[in-house]
């Protein structure tokens, strides 16, 4: 089930700081002594700055394997979202938590915000939110001051906002269900950690997460399998793009007749399934095999498609899923008995890179 989130109208209003190092190091664990109220003139760049991140995330929600009751997290926000006065002690509890959590050596330490967030929209429903965010690195910033009746420069280490870490928005929605939570890790290698280790959610098995899955899940399945000779790469894409005609093709998704129909060999849907596994064990949780199809998310997925061929005469080609709709081949490859090298010719009517006349 689609929810629509609306954050324009939201606003934060209080937040707790900390600095998280990682214990493994020996790296210190400091929080703000009190809440910090956020000033009406600090109030829209602010709120700007700790909602940008979250457009476009899949859902989530937390989970225990027993009773969520029983998951820290969960119980930390519960008694946030219900008693005002508690996001100083429960901002203290999650920041405790991340730094417990944080003793692996490739967790680097970082700056921590936790930011209660006032009148988003949830369904047309006004609802509160938790807003955490995770900075791990500093960046250079130029100021400059007036001092003793003149202009003065200097330089200052500050947060760069458009390269915030990691982060999760907890909405007041679906609270007896682990409460809706948009959460993302632009680090990438220890993703693991922040989402399962220290959040405890998981994917909510929507369409557009199924969808999202299973279309990526393809394509990576079938570049994996390109055939190690001279193929080229485009052959790759339109293999990748006529794997995604069976969701443009159809309102339901069935593993079994995906299988059959697009892998077809039993050698590729062995693999497949392999793969599918594969995904399954680093999302935490099994993947359904029968699901209503998210048209916009496999858009999504064909704007991915894209190959990109490296020479070793320093010339690149960048090949766009669009080549395959080409009535005639635009590429021809040889080889060039004169030069002794292979080559590439392109056809074209227009060159668009040029600058009109």
């Amino acid at each position: 089930m689609s929810v629509k989130i609306r954050l324009n109208t939201a606003s934060a209003t209080h937040v707790v700081l900390a600095k998280v190092g990682n214990p493994q190091r020996e790296e210190p664990l400091e929080t703000s002594k009190e809440v910090f109220p956020i000033s009406d003139e600090d109030q829209p760049s602010l709120t700007a700055i700790f909602l940008k991140p979250f457009k476009n995330l899949m859902a989530h929600r937390f989970t225990h394997h027993s009773s969520l009751d029983q998951h820290e997290m969960n119980t930390c926000v519960k008694a946030i979202f219900e008693t005002k006065d508690g996001l100083y002690q429960r901002g203290v509890e999650i920041a405790k938590r991340l730094y417990s959590k944080s003793n692996h050596p490739n967790i680097k330490a970082g700056d921590l915000c936790i930011a209660h967030i006032k009148e988003a929209q949830v369904e047309g429903e006004f609802v509160q939110g938790l807003c955490i965010l995770k900075s791990e690195s500093v960046v250079p910033f130029l100021s400059i001051s007036t001092k003793d009746g003149d202009l003065q420069i200097s330089t200052e280490q500050g947060i760069n906002p458009d390269k915030i870490d990691k982060g999760c928005l907890i909405l007041d929605y679906w609270s007896k269900k682990g409460y809706y939570v948009l959460t993302f890790d632009r680090s990438g290698s220890d993703s693991r950690f922040w989402v399962r280790d220290f959040l405890g959610v998981e994917a909510v098995p929507d369409a557009a997460f199924l969808t999202n899955a299973y279309t990526k899940m393809a394509v990576e399945f079938l570049e994996e399998e390109k055939p190690a000779d001279d193929t080229p790469p485009w052959d790759t894409c339109n293999a990748a793009r006529g794997a995604l005609e069976y969701f443009e093709e159809r309102e339901k998704f069935d593993l079994q007749e995906f299988e059959e129909e697009v892998l077809k060999t039993p050698e590729a849907k062995t693999k497949f399934q392999e793969h599918r596994a594969r995904l399954e064990e680093e999302q935490g949780q099994p993947l359904e095999t029968s699901f209503e199809i998210s048209k916009k998310d496999v858009t999504k997925a064909k704007k991915r498609i894209n190959a990109v061929l490296k020479l070793d005469t320093g010339v690149e080609i960048h090949v766009k899923s669009t080549l395959s709709t080409e009535n005639e081949p635009v590429l021809e490859r040889g080889y060039d008995d004169n030069k002794g090298m292979k080559y590439i010719k392109v056809f074209f009517n227009k060159d668009l890179s040029a600058n009109p006349a």
